[in-house]
């Protein structure tokens, strides 16, 4: 690990040395026509990923750092097709609002939207593809947040 100005990196994020801990609140689904996991689902993929790729420990008990936020956007659209293309083309598109506290640095709270989508033909249903697309869309999310959140960038 690089020592560096009161931070240290670990697989390419700056975390304040005294930073140890972390708590993930669960996300609420403030979308219309709810996916009854994606929530629950959303919230431990994000704790995993810091558990794994970060030197924090989770703790509910005064955490140093604190994720908590609700998804606010899932929509399927019917895109039209470009030019020179015959074949239109649906895309699903999550939307997640996510509020970072840093307990111990307050100067590094965040509040932000990260919304990322995926696209499926137009002739696939949506239930046939929707738990790939939804895994797909919610990798790229968390790895965003866990940017945002322990980088400066």
């Amino acid at each position: 690990m690089l020592l560096f100005g009161g931070c240290y990196s670990f697989r390419g994020i700056a975390i304040e040395t005294d930073v140890k801990t972390y708590y993930v609140n669960p996300f609420l689904d403030q979308t219309i026509g709810q996916v009854p996991s994606l929530a629950a689902d959303f919230t431990e993929k994000l704790n995993v990923k810091i558990r794994n790729e970060s030197p924090l420990v989770q703790t509910n008990t005064d955490p140093h750092v604190e994720f908590s936020g609700s998804i606010t956007r899932y929509e399927v659209t019917a895109e039209a097709p470009k030019p020179g293309e015959d074949v239109a083309f649906n895309r699903l598109t999550i939307s997640v609002r996510v509020e970072y506290t840093n307990n111990l640095h307050e100067e590094s709270n965040k509040s932000f939207t990260e919304t990322w989508f995926s696209e499926f033909p137009s002739d696939q249903n949506l239930l046939d593809v929707q738990d790939e697309k939804i895994e797909e869309i919610t990798d790229q999310l968390v790895e965003n947040i866990f940017t945002k959140a322990f980088t400066n960038w």
